[in-house]
């Protein structure tokens, strides 16, 4: 057998072991064929993870995972989908950039630096697809959570970690959809002001140590910093690193970038502030020249977008406002510009006015559309009640999208056409305790958005979760807040609902390999 054919059959091997199977087929009597469109397949094997949930002991947080039932052939042999514990990786102040000296090898070993959870035992099995499980954990030693889901539990696996801390300078409910490993994160809408402890958790999901670079960029380009360059995550371990370690340069608004030398990791800040409460901010969307951020609630009583230019280019944006009667220029924010390599900011006010939306950000008429990416710090109460989540650009549901955790009351679905008009199917699972799937369908208007109590499961016992599936016209971008309000404190958090990359493209294979020769 020549090189060609090893080639050929090489890379049939790599499509069979990503999707599970991939087919040869030999054309009746032809050398070639026309191209066959790629098959769209389950994915075989997914990966979540889920960062260190709070440092406060009266913190209570509850973990509910779920598989979406799908319509597609589901794979054969066994299927597993599980949350355990990461190895804890504790740091103290002079080495919270990773980066220890020899001095401090022994002082880390009395503290713990890499201490292994008491149990491997996991925190979430799930069963069966379309059946959503749940897990409590209480205090500051819950760890941060790595898991696997294989066969027919993969497709669309979902877990939602929401935490609720009732008091302290980082009180609040910190909402976050445990996220894929990645190699390139944005996460603009970070802070370094006096009054805010901001901390980027990255955790390792792989056998191999991750080397992962932190970059920091304010208003007039990048920070100074001696200590963001190779920070080593080891094998199954979650790091926190404390942003105003990295830099002694103030910046009340700042970007933050997460790159990996080698490996992969799963990251996410979390802003806590003296007076705004604490959440997390997931990564933004890959820098585009369009983006869309889903999900403003109607009594917002602050808004304020944040943006960075990764590129060479200078961006001139246009920003809008789509709300449940239309497309707006909102007064005196209207447009931002945003210089190359640096983070600009635009405080909106109360943009919302009582009418939950979305913003919609484009390129200013007569200018390039120069790659951004972007996110909203929105607030809701005033003075010592106010409370604060955050909001990052995200791409659009192509097929489908879960947000998991969502309870009887409290849950608000925001869904937005920002250009033609589309049909909705929004499923409500059964509950992790109990209850009877529902179904409904949303008509979203071109240039609206659409803010509507998500169908509840008949007879709900426990949370559930809501899957959103387009059915045909435009584009959607989609959100879920869950409102928990306590003593007088309208805590609340939103998580955005990117596509969640259940099926992938398999392109077939036309080509007889026997014509190769031996």
């Amino acid at each position: 057998m020549n090189r060609t054919t090893l080639s050929l059959l090489a890379a049939a091997t790599s499509l069979a072991a990503v999707t599970g199977f991939a087919a040869l087929t030999a054309p009746d009597g032809a050398a070639e064929t026309e191209a066959t469109a790629p098959a769209r397949l389950p994915v075989e094997r997914s990966s979540l993870l889920c960062p260190a949930p709070a440092t406060s002991d009266i913190a209570e947080t509850v973990y509910t995972s779920i598989t979406p039932q799908s319509g597609s052939a589901a794979s054969s042999g066994s299927s597993t989908a599980e949350l355990r514990p990461s190895v804890a990786t504790l740091r103290g102040p002079a080495d919270d950039a990773g980066k220890a000296g020899e001095e401090k090898e022994g002082e880390a070993e009395k503290e713990g630096s890499a201490k292994k959870p008491p149990s491997d035992k996991p925190v979430l099995s799930l069963k069966q697809p379309g059946k959503p499980v749940g897990a409590k954990a209480s205090g500051s030693a819950a760890p941060a959570l790595v898991g696997t889901a294989t066969g027919s539990l993969a497709p669309g696996w979902t877990t939602q970690q929401t935490t609720t801390v009732s008091a302290g300078s980082g009180r609040g409910v910190l909402g976050v959809n445990c996220t894929a490993p990645d190699t390139d994160l944005w996460f603009p809408g970070a802070s370094l002001a006096k009054d805010r402890q901001d901390y980027v958790h990255l955790t390792n999901p792989d056998d191999t140590g991750a080397l992962v670079d932190i970059e920091l960029y304010g208003k007039d380009g990048a920070l100074k910093s001696q200590l963001s360059d190779g920070i080593q995550v080891p094998a199954g371990a979650s790091v926190p690193v404390l942003l105003s370690t990295l830099t002694t340069d103030p910046a009340e608004d700042v970007t933050v970038h997460v790159t990996t030398r080698t490996g992969r990791v799963g990251a996410a800040v979390r802003g806590a502030g003296e007076e705004t409460g604490s959440d997390w901010l997931p990564a933004a969307a890959d820098p585009s020249g369009t983006l869309v951020l889903p999900g403003i609630p109607a009594d917002a009583t602050a808004v304020r977008l944040v943006a960075f230019a990764p590129g060479d280019d200078d961006a001139e944006l246009k920003v809008r406002l789509a709300s449940a009667t239309g497309t707006i220029s909102p007064a005196g924010a209207e447009s931002l510009r945003v210089k190359s390599g640096m983070t600009a900011s635009l405080d909106m006010k109360d943009v919302t006015k009582g009418e939950a939306g979305s913003l919609l950000l484009s390129p200013a008429e007569g200018a390039p559309a120069s790659p951004v990416v972007a996110a909203l710090q929105v607030t809701r109460g005033k003075g010592d009640k106010q409370e604060i989540a955050y909001i990052p650009a995200t791409a659009p549901v192509t097929e489908r999208a879960t947000a998991a955790d969502n309870r009887a009351e409290g849950s608000v679905l925001s869904l937005t056409a920002p250009g033609e008009t589309a049909q909705v199917k929004v499923t409500a699972s059964a509950g992790t305790e109990g209850g009877a799937q529902a179904v409904k369908t949303y008509t979203v208007k071109g240039g609206t958005t659409i803010a509507v109590s998500p169908p509840v499961p008949a007879g709900l016992k426990g949370s559930y979760a809501l899957t959103v599936e387009p059915q045909s016209g435009g584009p959607v971008h989609a959100a879920r807040t869950l409102l928990l309000p306590e003593d007088g404190i309208q805590m609340f958090t939103v998580q955005t609902l990117p596509d969640d990359r259940g099926l992938v493209a398999v392109p077939a294979v036309e080509q007889d390999l026997s014509i190769l020769g031996d």
